[in-house]
């Protein structure tokens, strides 16, 4: 006499279920975190968000990938960091043509360093941006 399919998924759920549950039912306090010796992160500067943001999307751009095709809002971009990303897809695409993908790759990350640090993360262009609170 065996289970039907459902049954037996109905059975793994219940037993997920409570195995996830019971643990934090347990009358011990909870275990203090082990001391960091390292410190806390420091926020990314504006440039350095622009860099990552902006040197991500161009490289997909370049490789041609499933995503490279949104538009400028959907890859989180500002106008100007839009800007940006065309310039570094254009230049390289040029040094893709003559030394190859990874020369293309290396320069969009010179330029897009170079612009992202120039404009300070150029943020300010989207009306769509706003700055954290």
């Amino acid at each position: 006499m065996g289970t039907t399919p459902r049954a037996a998924i109905r059975y793994a759920a219940t037993a997920l279920l409570a195995a996830l549950t019971l643990p934090g039912c347990s009358n011990s306090p909870p275990h203090a975190a082990p001391a960091s010796s390292s410190p806390s992160p420091t926020p990314s500067s504006p440039a350095q968000i622009c860099t990552a943001l902006v040197s991500y999307w161009a490289k997909e751009t370049l490789k041609g990938t499933k995503w490279s095709g949104l538009d400028w809002e959907q890859k989180g971009l500002s106008n100007d960091q839009y800007a940006i990303h065309e310039e570094a897809v254009a230049a390289g695409r040029a040094e893709e043509a003559i030394h190859g993908q990874d020369k293309g790759l290396e320069a969009i990350d010179r330029l897009v360093t170079q612009r992202c640090a120039e404009q300070n993360g150029a943020t300010w262009s989207s009306e769509n941006w706003r700055p954290p609170q």
